[in-house]
């Protein structure tokens, strides 16, 4: 084939859109993917899952760079002359009136309630050792397993049973093997997640240091922009903070990521009015 031919064939051909934005903080961050995503998202009608049968804006692929996340405010501010509601209340991230747990909890604490098929802190805090690795654990089998003391931080037995708590895990291994590591990734996603109608958003947040900074690099499967990414981001700042304080190092960047951040069609008229956009 010509080169002139496949490089027309590859120009006509439909690829995905790969949305990139880089912003100085996290309101930053969700203004400019509101706004951009009026013009950028494609509408999809739902099959399955929260709003079934309804439409949504959505990119193909988003990644959002964060230089400064930790810089306050951590939650979006719509000015009064919009008329609208900001997006998150800080009562409902840090607690407060109408609110009988904070959005902290629900991410850094093993807390569940009746009902709930999973929360992001089981996942993270409350992990059960299970299977082979238990078996392995149990054999002190130190050529696979990572072996160490049950010390009720990163370690703890309930019952009988032995659960990691992977924030504590992390904090641990870098303050003890150094910070050259690609093996620190806080997982929040099971296999078996696919046979929950409404598996976890938030699939992993993988961890790394370098300048003396700990970097976060998040991964959500699906992710409303309107209300629970700015939720989502001012939580998981909040555990970056306090880990990158008990390892010892500066509290770094944020790089973000989904195949599925959309605005449901309740939230496209709010961002409109935002954004002053007909």
């Amino acid at each position: 084939m010509p080169l002139r031919w496949a490089l027309w064939t590859f120009k006509e051909e439909k690829t995905l859109y790969v949305h990139k934005i880089q912003a100085r903080d996290l309101p930053d961050l969700w203004f400019r993917a509101v706004y951009d995503i009026l013009d950028h998202g494609r509408r999809f009608k739902i099959d399955r899952g929260s709003y079934a049968g309804q439409t949504r804006l959505e990119y193909d692929y988003f990644c959002g760079h964060i230089i400064h996340p930790y810089t306050k405010p951590l939650l979006p501010d719509i000015p009064p002359a919009c008329g609208i509601p900001n997006p998150v209340e800080e009562a409902y991230i840090y607690g407060g009136s109408g609110y009988e747990r904070s959005y902290i909890e629900y991410l850094m604490t093993g807390q569940k309630e009746t009902g709930e098929s999973y929360t992001y802190g089981e996942r993270l805090t409350r992990a059960p050792l299970t299977g082979d690795k238990l078996k392995w654990w149990q054999e002190n089998n130190t050529e696979i397993i990572d072996k160490r003391d049950v010390d009720e931080q990163a370690i703890f037995e309930e019952e009988g049973q032995l659960y990691l708590n992977q924030i504590e895990w992390i904090i641990q291994t870098y303050k003890k093997f150094g910070t050259r590591n690609n093996q620190m990734v806080l997982q929040v996603a099971h296999p078996s997640d696919l046979s929950l109608l409404d598996p976890p958003c938030l699939r992993s947040i993988d961890t790394r240091i370098q300048d003396d900074s700990l970097h976060f690099f998040v991964y959500f499967r699906s992710w409303d922009l309107w209300g629970g990414l700015p939720a989502n981001l001012a939580a998981i700042q909040n555990l970056k903070e306090y880990m990158s304080g008990e390892i010892g190092v500066k509290d770094g960047e944020m790089i973000v990521e989904s195949k599925g951040l959309h605005l449901y069609g309740y939230a496209e008229d709010l961002a409109k009015l935002r954004c002053l956009k007909d």
